[in-house]
């Protein structure tokens, strides 16, 4: 069963972390490839959203298998305190992201008429966006950081295991 309960949640954290990387991609490529910023933007934006329902799901599957690890006594690795810190940072960035920034976005993005690109460079709601999209950035790169680290520490199964590297 422990094996099982390794799987399930490296499986939850690949996608995710995965989902990270490829946004990336599509982020950049939208921006090259439509004929609109706001058009790109909107395509983000909605790949965004659902990237943190996914990241939401996985976290929550990682956390409630890593706590099942615990729970068993037989993976007990004091790493797993650590993946569940960094799980949990990772839970509450995401929420920020969708329920804090994402919102304050559009929010100054409907005020200008629903396309940020009309507002003038210098005026205080575009500067206001462009800040949270800074922020955005910045905090899902955090994410994608954590979980690249998680993976790693996802792989150190039992004490022997890790002092074999001491």
């Amino acid at each position: 069963m422990t094996t099982v309960f390794r799987i399930i949640r490296l499986f939850a954290l690949a996608i995710w972390v995965g989902g990270l990387v490829f946004f990336g991609f599509v982020a950049a490529i939208a921006f090259k490839a439509l004929p609109s910023a706001h058009d790109a933007g909107l395509v983000v934006r909605g790949s965004l959203i659902s990237l943190h329902h996914i990241g939401m799901v996985a976290g929550l599957i990682y956390m409630v298998f890593t706590l099942a690890l615990l729970a068993t006594q037989r993976d007990t690795h004091p790493i797993r305190a650590a993946e569940l810190v960094l799980v949990i940072a990772m839970l509450v960035m995401t929420g920020y992201s969708e329920f804090s920034i994402i919102p304050r976005m559009e929010a100054d993005r409907m005020s200008v008429g629903g396309d940020i690109t009309t507002a003038p460079v210098d005026s205080a709601v575009r500067e206001h966006f462009e800040q949270l999209h800074k922020v955005s950035v910045r905090v899902e790169a955090a994410v994608l950081f954590e979980g690249l680290l998680l993976l790693g520490m996802a792989s150190i199964h039992g004490r022997d295991d890790f002092d074999r590297f001491a």
